[in-house]
């Protein structure tokens, strides 16, 4: 005989990702005595503690760690037999959470989302937005559904799917020395070394595609500025502070005002892949295939 039910799975995932029985509470519709009761019901028929307690703080402890993924895998699978029959047309709000990488996030993701909810009004979403390090990390811990990563996954336990290419630019303020320079021809890599470089930080898809790409073929690289941001980067290269490579996604509406100009050079041409993440062996339900289907047909 069970002793424990969906409910109390479904609790205890709902504190591990929001840290609260309040904001639990809020995120499944019960009483914040009824996710407490429930909880204290679950850690009893276990005969332990999943949770470390810092005030008003609830923490995974070790325990809890390790029992996260499996419960959301039979959360995972408990909506799959509810929604087998509807077509991947969900009759209830359905949440899907989702980690994104920032340039995908900010310049590829909302629109996709956007169409996706004129279709399925009944889905919500929550994406968390990290560099791609901190995505992988958020699905092999389960905390999130699906994961959107550019460049290559280092991660063996996650299952990797293409998605679509990238091409990276060289960008420069339109009065740098080598946008004049360009004019006369291709810029060479003992130019691009002589210049100051604005980097994304270790553990971006971005940093790792620039240092393969291109730093890789440069005898050096003066690094002026390392920053989180490639909409910081823009501003900064914009205003003169040395050059970078960037996605065109992001730097192409630069171009378009005039704020910044593209430098062509003699490096071959530089793409990148943007990837699907997910765990091994995840079954996805019919609204997390849908919605895999529609950044494909983005694509």
């Amino acid at each position: 005989m069970l002793h424990l039910s969906l409910r109390q799975w479904e609790v205890f995932c709902a504190i591990a990702h929001s840290g609260s029985t309040v904001a639990a509470a809020q995120t499944i519709g019960l009483s914040q005595s009824a996710v407490s009761a429930a909880l204290q019901q679950l850690e009893a028929g276990l005969g332990a503690q999943l949770f470390a307690r810092s005030g008003k703080r609830l923490v995974l402890n070790d325990l809890g760690r390790s029992l996260w993924p499996q419960a959301q895998a039979l959360l995972e699978l408990a909506l799959q037999l509810e929604q087998a029959t509807q077509h991947s047309e969900p009759m209830a709000p359905v949440v899907l959470r989702l980690a994104a990488s920032t340039t995908i996030a900010n310049h590829v993701l909302p629109a996709i989302l956007a169409d996706f909810m004129q279709r399925y009004a009944q889905v919500q979403f929550e994406v968390v937005i990290g560099n791609t390090r901190e995505v992988a990390d958020a699905v092999s811990e389960a905390s999130v559904d699906l994961g959107f990563i550019e460049g290559v996954s280092h991660w063996p336990a996650l299952e990797v799917q293409p998605w679509r290419e990238d091409e990276l630019v060289l960008i420069a303020a339109p009065g740098h020395a080598l946008v004049a320079a360009a004019g006369h021809g291709p810029v060479s890599a003992q130019q691009l070394g002589a210049c100051r470089w604005l980097l994304r930080e270790e553990g971006s898809g971005t940093r790792e595609a620039v240092e393969f790409s291109v730093l890789s073929q440069l005898r050096e690289w003066p690094i002026a500025a390392v920053l989180g941001s490639s909409e910081a980067i823009c501003t900064a290269v914009a205003r003169g502070a040395g050059i970078s490579c960037l996605s065109r996604v992001i730097a192409q509406p630069w171009i378009d005002r005039g704020e910044l100009a593209v430098l062509h050079s003699l490096l071959p041409p530089m793409r990148r892949q943007f990837s699907l993440l997910q765990r091994q062996g995840k079954q996805r339900s019919p609204v997390l295939q849908a919605l895999v289907q529609a950044c494909e047909d983005a694509a």
